[in-house]
């Protein structure tokens, strides 16, 4: 493409909407701000589809901008895509419109300008922190994303705790971005005493820190990103938020915006810090794989739906960060195709929930039983986003899950072997929602299927999860380059494959798992080029 900034007007472009949708009418159910919103987000879904097929997979960092922004701080205004930004740019672009259209009607008796106006918000933000190449603008774009999360979730919330629950996420993330401030200042005191204050993070990954200090600041840059995405034990504000939010705005927090604590431990912690990233690799991968564990003995035994949705979020961060801390191909591969994935199948989860939920009129799944006999389409839908949730083979979430366990058997074999429980725990927490949510005796109350609106908005999300399960390859070929940025920047190596002692004599001689015949075609082909 030509030198326009692309990256700015995908930033841009719904921010922009979010200004002009604000300030339309603000009738309770007015029509024009919603339709507006829609146009905004496929407007920003189409340059980003345009842009991931320009891309050069090979080519590393591309459409790349670079402005002198604050020189006393050498902050600057830079953006770039890699295949590791490209992966979650296009997840957020895709939701947003899914999830405009889903939540149609969620603000009909309420400012509706307003509430599309900060999904287009956070949507615009979101962009600005995975295209971030500079730390003070990724951290500007990081808090700014809370501005918006909060209104969506207290002023636009369905329970009846979502003021608290808004301060509780709140407060939790100001925590982590306090924590994390701690660390963006220590970068600029080291860089500042290198004689270059600095804050692009080619540069920083290129300066190298003393042991010391490098874990320091590791360590505030990954509780920010542990509590962002979130891990045991710092998730607490992950149930409530879900159980009060509306069923939109969870997919943006969990399928979005907690995507932002695992890219942020690949772009930062492991690429700025690769021996402070080394050095907590065994603590990281146990609170990884206890939240692995503990997130899906939590689902299973919860009566809210959403809520339990909500805390499969915490199983699965578990696996992601798993994949990044093993530190091979595989794991991280998979745990960035994981991050992809995971957005996918929970936004079908929690979207088809909350039709069910405005249907009935509660979201407790004792409330309700023998809904597939109403409302097959609806129920269809839920499965497929459940069986996604669990990794049935064939969806995309399968692929990516499978690598992550892979990477766990490469790194230690016990690791593995806890971290495959999260294949029986989430059949377990799924097939027994969807018993009591959708079998049974024919659901009591009135109950309508789908509308075409409703099936429009998770279609595209279940052709993704069955496309990308059968082939992968497209979105594997945008991922495989950043793994290898990744494993040169922790200097880290795939193990070779290793073979038995006794088989390798066997195979030498001849005389085991096929050797001699293949011995004796040798024989045979060198006999007939004589």
């Amino acid at each position: 493409m030509s030198d326009f900034p692309w990256l700015t007007t995908l930033g841009l472009l719904p921010l922009v909407g979010a200004v002009v949708t604000a300030y339309l009418p603000s009738e309770p159910g007015a029509a024009l701000p919603k339709q507006l919103a829609l146009v905004f987000s496929v407007l920003t879904l189409a340059i980003t589809v345009g842009l991931a097929f320009d891309y050069d997979a090979g080519a590393g960092m591309q459409y790349t901008e670079s402005h002198t922004w604050i020189e006393a701080f050498g902050a600057h205004y830079a953006l770039g895509l890699d295949g590791l930004a490209l992966t979650l740019v296009l997840l957020t672009a895709l939701l947003v419109p899914v999830v405009v259209l889903a939540s149609w009607h969620d603000a009909d008796d309420r400012n509706t300008s307003a509430f599309f106006a900060w999904i287009l918000a956070l949507e615009g933000l979101a962009m600005f922190v995975f295209l971030a190449q500079d730390v003070f603008l990724f951290y500007m774009a990081f808090e700014a994303t809370l501005i918006p999360a909060y209104f969506l979730i207290g002023s636009f919330g369905h329970g009846a705790e979502r003021a608290h629950a808004a301060m509780k996420f709140l407060l939790y993330m100001l925590a982590g971005g306090l924590i994390m401030l701690a660390s963006v200042v220590g970068l600029y005191a080291v860089s500042a005493a290198n004689g270059n204050p600095t804050y692009l993070i080619s540069e920083l990954a290129a300066m190298g820190f003393d042991k010391e200090t490098g874990r320091w600041l590791f360590l505030g840059f990954f509780i920010a990103f542990a509590i962002k995405a979130p891990l045991f034990p710092v998730h607490t504000w992950l149930p409530d938020t879900t159980a009060n939010a509306t069923p939109g705005t969870s997919v943006l927090l969990i399928c979005v915006l907690d995507k932002i604590g695992t890219y942020g431990m690949l772009r930062f912690c492991l690429e700025l810090f690769p021996e402070a990233s080394k050095w907590a690799t065994p603590a990281v991968i146990v609170i990884a794989v206890i939240s692995i564990i503990y997130g899906a003995l939590l689902a299973i035994v919860q009566d809210d739906m959403l809520k339990l949705i909500g805390l499969t979020s915490l199983s699965h961060f578990g696996l992601i960060t798993l994949g990044i801390f093993v530190m091979n191909s595989n794991g991280i591969s998979g745990a960035i195709f994981y991050m992809f994935n995971h957005g996918l199948a929970t936004a079908v989860m929690f979207l088809v929930a909350g039709y069910l939920m405005r249907r009935s009129g509660s979201q407790l799944i004792p409330d309700h039983g023998g809904v597939e006999k109403k409302a097959p389409l609806l129920a269809g839908l839920f499965l497929v986003g459940g069986l996604g949730t669990l990794g049935l083979p064939g969806l995309s979430p399968f692929v990516s899950e499978f690598l992550v366990l892979l990477g766990g058997f490469d790194y230690h074999w016990v690791v593995g072997a806890f971290s495959v429980t999260a294949i029986v725990l989430a059949a377990i927490y799924v097939l027994r929602m969807y018993q009591r949510l959708m079998t049974g005796p024919a659901y009591a109350g009135e109950l309508s299927d789908l509308r075409p609106r409703e099936v429009l908005a998770v279609a595209p999300l279940v052709l993704a999860m069955v496309g990308f399960g059968f082939y992968p390859q497209p979105v594997m070929d945008i991922v495989n380059p950043a793994v290898e940025t990744v494993m040169v920047a922790i200097d880290q190596q795939d193990d070779p494959p290793t073979v038995p002692l006794d088989w390798a004599e066997h195979a030498e001689h001849g005389d085991g798992h096929g050797g001699a015949d293949e011995g004796h075609a040798d024989d045979e082909q060198g006999g007939d080029h004589q």
